[in-house]
């Protein structure tokens, strides 16, 4: 009996057996590319990440000193970016995009640059970023905080 069925023992026609032989190497080998792929793609993917605390806790734990500099939050919009230190608003910077569709952040950081002349101990700020944000710039604008000594970035949802 070869694979549950009876073929016989002779006869006209000569039936094949059923029973084959599977070689596993092929299947062995693309396993092990397949598993060195996902492997690589972990350790680049954890490379990736950014350091970005979450709704309003800074990165590292505050000391009681911290106290003294005003909350900084940036309201980030489709249309225009709101920058404010405590009670004190910005004037806003309407979004503008180069002609390879990136946005623009040359007002922000003149802003940056007068808000840390002002507030020189500052080092934590609140992204507050509406649904439609994309992606791409939120991360350019968390790299233009980290840049501009604002090293501490929260990211929170745009209340309002």
């Amino acid at each position: 009996m070869a694979g549950g069925m009876d073929l016989g023992t002779g006869g006209k026609g000569g039936k094949k057996p059923l029973d084959t032989q599977i070689n596993l190497v092929p299947f062995i080998d693309l396993m092990a590319v397949t598993i060195s792929f996902l492997i690589l793609t972990a350790a680049w993917s954890n490379i990736g990440k950014l350091q970005v605390a979450n709704s309003g806790a800074s990165a590292e734990p505050a000391s009681p000193t911290e106290d003294k500099t005003p909350p900084i939050s940036l309201l980030i919009t489709e249309k225009e970016l709101r920058l404010s230190a405590g009670t004190q608003n910005f004037d806003p910077i309407p979004v503008t995009r180069n002609a390879t569709n990136k946005i623009e952040l040359d007002k922000l950081k003149d802003q940056f640059k007068q808000l840390k002349s002002q507030l020189t101990e500052a080092s934590a700020i609140t992204l507050q970023a509406e649904d439609g944000i994309r992606y791409e710039d939120l991360v350019r604008i968390i790299d233009e905080c980290k840049g501009d000594g604002l090293p501490n970035v929260s990211v929170a949802a745009a209340m309002g």
